[in-house]
């Protein structure tokens, strides 16, 4: 109760805080330094780019060309056009160098509202809908080799879908737990 709050130190304590990753501005404000590296940047690429969509798509950009030829150069048009994102999005993280990607992008774009939106959405629609989507995918492939013949059962699908992610939410948990434990 008797410390003196004006010059106490928020990231002091903090659970990973060391002096080689933390920086201090001109004006005294505590950051982490920014660092990615190469390999990095290779896996948060090939994480949420790629995905587990490469797993279900060529079937489906298969059946609706009707030939493998066509197919592969839907899958180059894609490809070009999915390079002129990254190209774009590499741009703004280069002129934008706030953390918080997409927030800080649409934050400093569109205001305040729209990217609290934009973050609103992401964390209650697109997320756990893209988590959903994995879980599927990774029920799916593996219930294939019980049901060589034919496709898994949806209700099969689902239900090792549904075990998946309360699993993930199982370890999130105990790790969130652990961790305000250690700070205790």
């Amino acid at each position: 109760m008797g410390e003196d709050t004006k010059n106490h130190d928020p990231l002091q304590g903090a659970v990973g805080n060391d002096d080689k990753n933390v920086i201090k501005k001109d004006d005294e404000t505590v950051c982490l330094k920014p660092k990615m590296t190469l390999t990095n940047g290779i896996t948060v690429i090939v994480g949420s780019i790629i995905g587990s969509g490469i797993f279900v798509s060529p079937k489906g950009v298969l059946k609706g060309t009707g030939s493998v030829g066509l197919s592969l150069i839907v899958w180059i048009i894609c490809g070009v056009f999915s390079m002129v994102g990254a190209y774009c999005y590499a741009e703004l993280g280069c002129m934008i160098t706030k953390t918080g990607a997409d927030y800080a992008y649409i934050m400093e774009s569109f205001g305040a509202f729209v990217a609290f939106i934009r973050l609103w959405v992401e964390c209650m629609i697109v997320r756990p809908c893209s988590q959903a989507i994995v879980a599927l995918t990774f029920s799916f492939y593996v219930l294939r080799p019980i049901y060589p013949d034919c496709d898994p059962p949806d209700d099969a699908v689902k239900f090792l879908a549904c075990l998946c992610i309360c699993k993930l939410m199982r370890t999130i948990i105990n790790f969130i737990f652990s961790k305000i434990r250690s700070v205790l």
